[in-house]
């Protein structure tokens, strides 16, 4: 950007994106608590309705836990290829206002809009038509965030859902950050949030009080992100080639297993689901990874590097093999296991170009 210039970035973030695609599919469903998912004693919730999400039923947490907490809770499988579909039309409509487009997961991204495709005058109209667009055309709700720089504008998001927009001005966001629990933040996660409510660090006026020096002795490199969006700082550029650094998928047994033959059969399923995104985007890695939780939630990971990429199915199931194969005798039940390619030679592109399958994280299903 020129010396002096303020950027308009949007974030858009979809409300309760799989599950709303399932009420929109099935009128049954609308107004009910819904969780995308298994039912069963293994099963986890890969997303919640806000009908749902009342009751304390959220992504990632146990199908049981979930049950007990909203009794009536109505599971339904997720449909990936929908969700996909959809978030190519939500992606379609991005583009009708600007080529600067970040995704960071089917249902959320950065928009640059400073020069906005649509010749509108400012970021809030552009997030209205944006948001008043994919209404209309996929029939769901979304949220954004209008700021000066993306820390502040996915903050931002959040804070009008479901179905509305929130802007945060070059004179306002400075103090804004100042009145937010640090648990907010991007970047701070649940373990980080802990260490500094014990440093006496809860609420963003509290990050700013503390010296770079002092952040510097308890979060070593990450000081300088801290510091910065204390202060509502956050100098990253929205980017539209993102590199995708890997490739996973994982699944949660219906029991614990013991038996090799078991464990192997799953891993061996999830290495398929990721030679298949690798065929697709024509994007290989050298580096194999095979993470296994055990019955107690205890995790681990086994990683093998090859001089060359892994360019055959047959090779990422003898590297997936052997390095679960490390492990053996597990001495506990296996309740979990994932396949992970890394380590592209060169940048990967996604399966649309663009968009990301699952973002960064890959979803946790029962099997």
């Amino acid at each position: 950007m020129p010396a002096g210039s303020t950027r308009k970035i949007i974030h858009v973030d979809m409300d309760a994106f799989f599950a709303s695609v399932e009420q929109r599919d099935d009128p049954s469903l609308r107004g009910r608590p819904v969780a995308v998912g298994h039912a069963a004693a293994r099963g986890v919730v890969a997303a919640a309705s806000y009908e749902a999400r009342a009751f304390g039923v959220k992504s990632a947490l146990p199908s049981v836990t979930a049950l007990r907490r909203c009794p009536d809770l109505v599971f339904v499988p997720p449909r990936f290829d929908v969700y996909k579909s959809v978030s190519r039309q939500i992606h379609a409509i991005f583009a009708e206002f600007t080529d600067l487009i970040q995704p960071l997961s089917l249902d959320e991204a950065y928009l640059d809009v400073t020069e906005n495709l649509a010749g509108l005058p400012t970021a809030w109209a552009t997030a209205k038509a944006i948001r008043a667009r994919i209404a209309a055309e996929t029939g769901l709700t979304a949220s954004a965030g209008i700021s000066y720089n993306k820390f502040l504008a996915k903050l931002a998001s959040d804070h009008r859902k479901p179905n509305g927009q929130f802007a945060v001005t070059p004179d306002m966001g400075a103090a804004w950050v100042e009145t937010l629990p640090v648990s907010r933040f991007h970047g701070v996660g649940p373990v980080t949030a802990a260490k500094m409510k014990r440093l006496g660090i809860e609420t963003g006026a509290d990050l700013r009080a503390k010296s770079r020096d002092f952040l510097e002795r308890h979060f070593g490199s990450a000081a300088g992100w801290y510091h910065a969006i204390a202060r509502g700082e956050d100098d990253r550029p929205v980017n539209p080639n993102r590199v995708r650094k890997s490739s996973g998928s994982e699944t949660t047994f219906n029991r614990d297993l013991t038996d090799p033959a078991e464990i192997e059969a799953g891993v061996l399923r999830m290495a398929d689901d990721v030679w298949e995104w690798c065929e697709k985007a024509q994007a290989f890695g050298r580096t194999v990874t095979v993470k296994i939780k055990f019955q107690d939630f205890r995790q681990i990971t086994r990683s093998r590097s090859h001089t060359g990429t892994v360019t055959s199915r047959g090779l990422l199931h003898a590297t997936s093999l052997d390095l679960v194969r490390s492990i053996y005798p597990p001495g506990t039940g296996i309740r979990l296991v994932g396949v992970t390619v890394s380590n592209f030679d060169a940048p990967a592109a996604d399966e649309t170009g663009t968009l990301p399958l699952f973002g960064d994280a890959q979803l946790a299903c029962a099997s």
